[in-house]
């Protein structure tokens, strides 16, 4: 079961309609609002860290994911 705001997560990276492989950043308030989640979805292998402070890529389980939360 994902929490709320993993899902939220999920549903930034729809909204900017993200494929597997592709890099959303999140910066500021988004990127402090977010961190414990985006952490969990890293551990569950739904995300995977870029480089790039605050950049994450979903994994094809994290598009999977992604499509089947709900909005």
């Amino acid at each position: 079961m994902l929490t709320d705001g993993e899902k939220k997560v999920l549903r930034t990276f729809r909204q900017y309609l993200m494929d597997p492989g592709r890099m959303l950043c999140f910066t500021g308030p988004m990127l402090a609002t977010h961190k414990n989640s985006l952490a969990k979805l890293v551990k569950r292998e739904y995300l995977i860290p870029e480089t790039f402070k605050g950049a994450y890529s979903l994994t094809n389980a994290g598009f999977q994911a992604m499509r089947t939360c709900g909005k």
